[in-house]
């Protein structure tokens, strides 16, 4: 009994090492790509914005929910960007239950006073969640142009004049993203491995997928949506914890496609606790499983290349890192324990290691240096604290994954965000 039990335990930990080797190449994939354009000199796309006169009418939705404390921050920073004011509809999707509503009423009031149009959208219950609000708010008016912010990100006043005209170059532009980076960066350890890791995200795999041609995300703020798009391919909706996932998908599945720019950038936060850090992580994979498991098989059959599509499959599915390493150090440890010795996944552990060391370096070392966040000491410290801390997500949403899958509906719970006094006087919470 013990045999096959022994047995047992390899097949699971072989079969978790086998998976996690084929997301590592699918890492190595991307930053290969990242590398091959940063020889061949590729840059974003630019557009020159035309005069004021021939500037397209823009909607921006900023969906918020009990947020006091950065909503009245964000309504002041989008009256100050650079666009003709009666051609920015502002749109405040308020679903709050507290004293947001009240405080963003008086802002919302002294800003229309200088002639910013402020939509301030109230609804009865908080359906749908986000994905709900902006559906609801596209219902009350129709510019073709939606830019999307979340509300503790601040803009730069030529975000829309370097971001709009680019859909004027390609009528097939669903959307366009920016790069967003994040002003609590350096608050703690935590804040500073989330910026190492989002540093790579954008400029590494979102910039390299846009490229390449294949398929990567809007990110949910700091990007623009051609409203045409939107109604194509079905609009927003509410299954799904990643809504912005979602519509990024059906979105490509239509024909439209994305482009990105890393500049200028969008600052915003990341969580400054463990707590919060661990809601917003297991929120997004939980979105990302259930797109996954109801649009790989559209993926699959669309009639784009097979790059393409193993690419984009690879985008939607590579959250299961999370369970399948909680699993695997579970069945490794059961099994150097029956074997006495892990000499059996000696080979496999390095093979892993050294997929792990190439994938870290090559994903956060070169935004790291083009960014110049630091001393390659401070980089070494902080890229040290990610493998520990992918770990404690491993086995602390593992198995929340793993119920999603199993088809568990979760509760979107919004990750709470800080004004920047308030900031500055909290810590990392340890649970």
């Amino acid at each position: 009994m013990l045999g096959l039990f022994g047995f047992l335990i390899d097949v699971v930990a072989f079969s978790c090492a086998l998976i996690l080797v084929a997301l590592g190449v699918g890492f190595l994939v991307v930053i290969g790509r990242f590398f091959y354009d940063q020889l061949r000199g590729i840059r974003d796309p630019e557009a020159r914005a035309p005069q004021d006169a021939a500037l397209p009418c823009v909607l921006l939705q900023i969906p918020v929910f009990n947020e006091p404390l950065v909503t009245e921050q964000s309504l002041r920073c989008v009256a100050q960007l650079d666009w003709p004011k009666e051609k920015l509809r502002i749109q405040l999707l308020d679903d709050s239950t507290d004293e947001t509503s009240a405080r963003a009423d008086v802002v919302a009031a002294e800003l229309r006073a200088g002639g910013a149009v402020i939509d301030h959208v109230r609804r009865a219950d908080r359906s749908g969640f986000k994905a709900g609000a902006c559906a609801h708010g596209l219902t009350l008016t129709d510019e073709p142009f939606i830019a999307m912010l979340d509300a503790d990100f601040r803009p730069p006043t030529n975000w829309l004049k370097c971001a709009v005209p680019l859909f004027l170059t390609d009528d097939r532009v669903g959307f366009v993203q920016s790069r967003c980076e994040f002003q609590n960066y350096e608050k703690n350890w935590l804040t500073r491995a989330q910026g190492l890791v989002q540093d790579g995200h954008y400029l590494v795999e979102q910039r390299s997928r846009a490229h390449a041609g294949w398929l990567f995300q809007f990110n949910g703020t700091g990007g623009i949506w051609r409203r045409a798009t939107i109604e194509d391919s079905g609009g927003w909706s509410d299954y799904s914890l990643c809504e912005d996932l979602d519509l990024t998908v059906r979105a490509a599945l239509r024909g439209w496609h994305g482009l990105f720019i890393a500049e200028p950038a969008i600052p915003g936060q990341v969580p400054e606790g463990i707590r919060d850090f661990r809601r917003q992580q297991r929120r997004w994979s939980n979105g990302f499983v259930q797109v996954a498991q109801k649009t790989i098989l559209p993926i699959w059959r669309s009639p784009w290349s097979l790059t393409s599509r193993l690419m984009a499959i690879f985008l939607i599915v590579h959250q299961i890192f999370f369970p399948i390493v909680a699993i695997g150090l579970i069945a490794f440890t059961l099994g150097a324990i029956l074997h006495g010795s892990l000499a059996p996944y000696l080979c496999v552990l390095k093979l892993i290691a050294i997929l792990t060391a190439l994938v870290a370096l090559g994903f956060t070392l070169p935004p790291y240096l083009a960014l110049k966040r630091g001393t390659l000491i401070d980089y070494a410290k902080t890229v040290a604290s990610i493998p520990p801390l992918m770990i404690y997500l491993a086995f602390a949403n593992g198995a929340k994954i793993l119920q999603t899958l199993r088809g568990r509906k979760s509760t979107f719970k919004r990750t709470p965000k800080l004004d920047h006094e308030t900031a500055a006087a909290v810590d990392v919470e340890a649970e």
